[in-house]
């Protein structure tokens, strides 16, 4: 089984090679930064599926959640807490290798990407569209390195 450094690695690469592909086909030509932000929200998506075990990526996206959750309640934003607690409690009701290891969960999980700017901030959904695809690309990175295909 692999570690999350060879997720991260697997992801980054696909991702990679994916944004290569599309700007040198001339359809998408992101700056720099946007460059690096794909690579992250790849790298993000590799590593989610194992929120359900004791992991780096666990440890990640909870302490994420936590500062996310902080930061809503502070602001009074009480429902949008709910929520993310609600949400964040989802991958303890499965087993290892259970639903976070599903191709429809590696489509539906990074739907956040699109939904929280819209939901949160008011910002249209269309900019957002190729970190989601970003997301979804290191998330199928995972499940190909755990074998699931």
């Amino acid at each position: 089984m692999p570690g999350y450094k060879t997720h991260m690695a697997g992801a980054a690469a696909v991702t990679g090679v994916a944004v290569a592909g599309i700007y040198w086909l001339g359809f998408y030509r992101p700056n720099f930064e946007s460059m690096v932000c794909l690579g992250i929200f790849s790298i993000l998506g590799g590593l989610f599926p194992d929120v359900d075990t004791d992991s780096k990526g666990r440890r990640f996206f909870y302490g994420a959640a936590l500062l996310v959750d902080i930061f809503l309640i502070y602001k009074q934003q009480y429902r949008y807490a709910a929520i993310l607690g609600f949400c964040a409690l989802l991958p303890a009701i499965g087993s290892h290798r259970g639903w976070t290891h599903s191709w429809w969960a590696a489509i539906l999980i990074p739907a956040s990407v699109l939904v929280a700017p819209m939901v949160l901030l008011g910002l249209p959904w269309q900019p957002f569209v190729p970190y989601y695809l970003a997301t979804v690309l290191g998330y199928f990175s995972h499940l190909i390195l755990d074998g699931k295909f």
